[in-house]
């Protein structure tokens, strides 16, 4: 789990990088938890928080442009 300073001081291609990978991770454990595969359930909770965490930092760069 990154914190949002470290988050704030990458680049804008760097945060879409990171949150795109986060977003396929998600996807993945969704379809584990479909197919009753999925072990580490908290890991669900974890990529959501980070995911909003990025999504707030790319926010906050965008408006202090």
């Amino acid at each position: 789990m990154k914190k949002a300073s470290e988050l704030r001081s990458k680049t804008a291609p760097d945060l879409r990088r990171e949150l795109l990978d986060l977003l396929r991770e998600q996807f993945n454990l969704r379809m584990q938890k479909g197919t009753s595969q999925l072990t580490q359930t908290h890991r669900m909770k974890v990529v959501r928080r980070e995911i909003a965490r990025i999504k707030t930092v790319m926010n906050e760069q965008g408006a202090a442009s």
